[in-house]
C-alpha cells in the first residue's frame, strides 16, 4: 500500500509504501477509493493537538470498498461500499458508553489521530465503526460526509429547533449543513472572513438568507449560531448575535483561546456549548438526511501524493468546499 505518513509534528508528510494491513478480529480492510482533508487534520499535523500515534496516516473522512474482513466479522461483505468516520473504536463499558454517549468514551481511538488513517490506499477499520453507504454512487462526493457532515449535524442537533441559524466560517461543514438546513426550511445566515466575497457568494448560492463578515450583526437576532472556524474570538460576537436564550456551539475540536467579555452577553439564559466527536447513531441519521436532503458537496480533488499542497491549500483557504485526497 502506498501512504502519506506525518512522522513528526510541523514537518511534510512523507510518502512510503507498506506492506497491505491484514485485518485483526472484528476488523474490516478496506480499498480507500477518497480521503477528505479536515481542519482537524490540520490540527494533528501542525501539533495543535497533543500526542498523535506517530508515526501516523492522518485522514478521517474516508470512503471504500471492503477488500477483506477480519476473525469474526461476516457484514459489511467484501465489495461493499463504507465510510471510515473520525470515531474508530469506543471501550463500550465505560459510563459514557453505558448511557449512550459513545462520543465521550473514557478509552477511545481516532482513525487518523491515535490510529492510521486515511492519507493511503488502504486502512484498517473496525468493523462496528463502519458505515454502509448504500446510494452514494461518487465516493469523493461522499467524502467530506464523514466528518465535515456528521460534525455538522451534531452540532445542529445541539444547536436545537430554531429557526435561524447562523453558521460562522463557512467552509466544508457549513456548506453542507446549509443545505440540510434550508431541506428543513429554516433560514441560515452565514458569516465568513471580512472581504471574503467568494464563500459570503457561495453561501447566498445554496439559500443563505443574509451572508456577511464575522464582526457585523445580522439584520435579526439568531436562535442559534455554530461555530466552525477554529477561533475562539468568534464566541463573544456570536454571543451578542444571538436572542435571549439563544446558543452558541463550538463545532470544532481544537480553537484558539476565547478572550475576556462582559457577563451581559452570557446573560438572558444564552448558552455556549462544545461538540466532541461523534456516536455512531448520528452518523445513521446524518446519512439518511443527506440522501433524503440531496445534500451535494463542492470538491475539489487532489492525487494522493499531493496530500501536502492540499493541507497547505486547506490552511490558507484557497478553495470552496472540501479538499478530498484520491489514491
Amino acid at each position: 500500500m502506498k501512504a502519506m505518513v506525518l512522522r513528526r509534528p510541523q514537518t511534510p508528510l512523507v510518502l512510503e509504501v507498506r506492506p497491505d494491513p491484514v485485518p485483526g478480529p472484528g476488523q474490516l480492510l478496506v480499498r480507500i477509493e477518497a480521503c477528505g482533508v479536515c481542519r482537524t487534520d490540520l490540527h494533528v499535523v501542525d501539533g495543535e493537538l497533543p500526542d498523535p500515534a506517530l508515526p501516523l496516516i492522518p485522514g478521517h473522512e474516508i470512503v471504500g470498498i471492503v477488500a477483506g474482513l477480519g476473525p469474526g466479522v461476516t457484514t459489511p461483505a467484501v465489495g461493499t461500499r463504507v465510510g471510515i468516520p473520525w470515531l474508530g473504536h469506543t471501550d463500550g463499558s465505560c459510563p459514557y458508553c453505558r448511557s449512550a454517549r459513545e462520543n465521550l468514551c473514557d478509552a477511545p481511538e481516532f482513525t487518523g489521530y491515535t490510529r492510521d488513517g486515511g492519507y493511503a490506499s488502504h486502512v484498517l477499520a473496525d468493523a462496528a465503526f463502519a458505515f454502509p453507504l448504500d446510494g452514494f454512487d461518487d465516493p469523493v462526493a461522499a467524502a467530506p460526509l464523514m466528518c465535515a457532515g456528521l460534525i455538522g449535524w451534531r452540532s445542529l442537533r445541539m444547536a436545537g429547533d430554531g429557526g435561524r441559524i447562523g453558521l460562522y466560517g463557512f467552509g466544508a461543514a457549513a456548506h453542507i449543513l446549509a443545505q440540510v438546513l434550508r431541506w428543513q426550511r429554516r433560514e441560515v445566515f452565514a458569516f465568513t472572513r471580512a472581504g471574503d466575497a467568494a464563500s459570503q457568494q457561495m453561501a447566498r448560492g445554496l439559500g443563505a438568507t443574509w451572508a456577511g463578515a464575522s464582526e457585523e450583526l445580522p439584520p435579526v437576532p439568531l436562535d442559534a449560531a455554530i461555530i466552525f472556524a477554529p477561533v475562539g474570538a468568534l464566541v463573544p460576537l456570536a454571543l451578542k448575535a444571538v436572542r435571549k436564550a439563544g446558543r452558541v456551539v463550538c463545532g470544532g475540536i481544537h480553537m484558539s483561546d476565547i478572550p475576556q467579555f462582559a457577563y451581559e452577553l452570557l446573560w438572558e439564559e444564552r448558552e455556549i456549548r462544545s461538540v466532541a466527536n461523534l456516536t455512531r447513531q448520528d452518523g445513521h441519521e446524518f446519512l439518511k438526511v443527506a440522501r433524503d436532503a440531496g445534500v451535494k458537496t463542492t470538491t475539489t480533488r487532489y492525487p494522493l501524493e499531493h496530500a501536502n499542497e492540499a493541507l497547505a491549500d486547506l490552511r490558507a483557504g484557497r478553495f470552496q468546499g472540501a479538499a478530498v485526497l484520491v489514491p
